[in-house]
């Protein structure tokens, strides 16, 4: 049962659980301080592709085959898949995922899309619609820069509020948990060697955020772009839910990077909210600031998408962490209504993932 809880969160009675989840990244990725988490690590940034473009759609192919083999499952046990990208028309999901023919719902939230396929996916098996739904969603460094900046080949110069786009991608099933047994094929997910039923993770609540306009007209400054937007979501939950920051074991944003994370820290203190104890970012968790050259941090779909279906699921699946607040941000621009002056809307939405016994 969907539980309506304040103006903006949404509780789920029966908890869907992540049967399985999987992450891919490229070189640059695989030389962070993270390497360890992640299931595979291209040394190849086409993935063997013709085209950046072509090598994303590859990285969102992979990171669902390894979801669904760590569920048990197979493409024909998923109702619906929830996907999106940053590309022109959700060109990496599309393409990426064609040959899978699982129903599938193209979703755009800018970096934010990780959190919005994963409570889309949960909605849908809440309600009944869905016994089992997959999330996903990916970023490209150079089919990013090409679209969103300058090709490869023309050498600008990145500011230092700019931020590296991960290439990268994140994949979570998830399936409905009903009187004691999973929804859909039981035996198939019972039987698989990686879900320990004492160690489930659930997706207990979510909060959809609004648009927050911060007035940033500079692309190569996401971070601020998105700061209020978290800020606001962030706010909204605790709020709603009557909860405080020390409920959690982590709150975990999307792609801040430093300039943004210290925004939102100052926005936040402006309502007695202080999460600097808690909190930590993927755009700064994904890279090594000082060592590998990437500005104020990552970025893009895929910075939140991998990392936490790699670092932040397995510490849960240990037991490391057992309330997490995730809420990833995006930035709503294209290139062209920047280049018309236009400011940066951001928006944030936050997933509360629990462990469950």
């Amino acid at each position: 049962m969907i539980q309506k809880i304040g103006e903006r969160t949404l509780g789920f009675t029966d908890i869907p659980r992540i049967i399985g989840f999987g992450s891919a990244v490229g070189k640059k990725e695989g030389e962070g301080p993270l390497s360890a988490w992640f299931d595979k690590i291209y040394t190849d940034t086409t993935m063997g592709g013709e085209t950046w473009e072509k090598a994303e759609a590859a990285l969102q192919k992979t990171t669902v085959k390894l979801a669904m083999d760590a569920g048990g499952i197979e493409s024909g046990d998923v109702d619906f898949i929830f996907a999106g990208d940053l590309l022109n028309q959700c060109i990496s999901s599309s393409y990426g995922l064609r040959d899978y023919g699982i129903p599938f719902l193209g979703q755009y939230g800018a970096c934010s899309t990780m959190a919005q396929t994963l409570a889309m996916a949960a909605i849908a098996i809440e309600s009944g619609a869905a016994n089992i739904a997959a999330a996903v969603t990916s970023s490209h460094f150079c089919s990013a820069e090409r679209q969103f900046r300058y090709p490869l080949q023309y050498g600008g110069q990145r500011t230092p509020t700019a931020q590296w786009t991960v290439t990268g991608s994140g994949c979570a099933v998830a399936a409905g948990y009903r009187n004691g047994l999973f929804c859909g094929p039981h035996d198939k997910i019972t039987a698989s060697g990686d879900i320990n039923l004492k160690r489930q993770v659930g997706i207990s609540r979510v909060c959809i955020g609004k648009i927050i306009d911060m007035g940033i007209t500079d692309a190569n400054n996401m971070g601020a772009a998105m700061a209020g937007a978290a800020a606001d979501t962030i706010a909204a939950f605790l709020r709603d839910t009557g909860t405080t920051q020390n409920d959690y074991d982590l709150i975990l944003t999307g792609d801040l990077g430093k300039v943004g994370t210290d925004l939102m820290y100052e926005l936040l203190e402006r309502d007695n909210i202080s999460i600097q104890d808690k909190h930590k970012d993927c755009g700064l968790l994904i890279f090594d600031t000082e060592t590998q050259d990437v500005h104020a941090g990552g970025s893009g779909c895929g910075c939140s998408a991998s990392v936490l279906c790699s670092y932040i699921m397995k510490r849960m699946r240990k037991r490391e962490l057992g309330n997490v607040l995730f809420v990833a941000t995006g930035a709503l621009m294209s290139p062209t209504i920047v280049q018309q002056g236009e400011s940066i809307p951001g928006v944030a939405h936050a997933v509360n993932i629990i462990t469950t016994e």
